[in-house]
């Protein structure tokens, strides 16, 4: 399967030894997560497992921020159309294939992780097998403050992680975390200088993409094996959950609150 080149929402570099850099494109925006970008990460994962010119994925991005997570907006015409419920169903459907691609990929997967990084962003990433970051990196998942749930098998995975209390501060009570505590927490993996941070993430890539590949490939499979059916299934019922969360006078509410406070803060800029 040859690279695609229709993910104009990502920026993909193939490099030396199957090294293969799949970055958030749209910086102007903190690299927001829509359905085409769902749609398109997805698709970028599935090539990126079945191709044999990938050993080794690094997820980053460009610009400032890693990803600042859901794009928050007003129905559009054609979703008011179709009804907003169908239209949070078929962004499911997007988001649902990024995770299981992520649980099933067979292939060491790195999140290198250069800016700030909220919800998607920072669920997903615990799904992945090595975390890197920088100093000044801030992770957040404000779902209780939107009227959300928890994603991406973070329900299971941030606790098993973290620990109770740490996750539930993260995911209940919506507290920022630093790059620090993230390593403390044995989420982060390293953190690197932001200065050579590219630099010491593709090192590190690279030397994992010289070993032999099947034995990469065996030794996953035996770390994950016995977790997929069950990731799988956690995150069929977080993403049901959370499309009837999304679709609720609450949620809808709290995120016009939302988006109104950070109106009102701007404007005080």
């Amino acid at each position: 399967m040859s690279m695609p080149t229709d993910l104009d929402t990502f920026e993909i570099k193939l490099l030396e030894h199957g090294v293969c850099v799949i970055a958030f494109n749209r910086p102007k925006r903190y690299n927001a997560l829509n359905p085409q970008v769902y749609d398109q990460w997805g698709r970028a994962l599935e090539w990126a497992a079945t191709s044999d010119d990938v050993r080794v994925v690094v997820l980053t991005g460009n610009g400032k921020y890693y990803t600042s997570g859901q794009e928050l907006t007003i129905p559009d015409s054609s979703e008011l159309e179709e009804g907003v419920e169908a239209a949070i169903k078929k962004r499911s459907g997007y988001t649902v294939k990024v995770v299981r691609e992520l649980i099933n990929f067979p292939k060491l997967i790195i999140a290198a992780i250069q800016g700030p990084v909220i919800g998607f962003g920072v669920t997903s990433s615990a799904i992945c097998d090595v975390i890197y970051t920088v100093p000044d990196a801030t992770f957040n998942t404000p779902f209780m403050q939107l009227g959300f749930c928890a994603e991406a098998c973070s329900s299971i995975l941030f606790p098993r992680i973290m620990g109770y209390s740490r996750a539930n501060e993260m995911l209940l009570m919506g507290r920022k975390f630093t790059a620090e505590e993230m390593k403390e927490a044995g989420m982060v993996a390293r953190i690197f200088p932001k200065e050579t941070f590219m630099e010491e993430v593709l090192k590190a890539a690279t030397i994992a993409a010289k070993y032999p590949p099947q034995a990469m490939k065996d030794t996953k499979r035996l770390i994950r094996e016995h977790d997929l059916k069950f990731l799988e299934d956690v995150n069929t019922k977080e993403m049901i959950l959370l499309g009837e969360r999304m679709a609720s006078e609450e949620s809808a509410n709290a995120i016009v609150e939302f988006m109104m406070a950070k109106h009102d803060r701007k404007a005080k800029l």
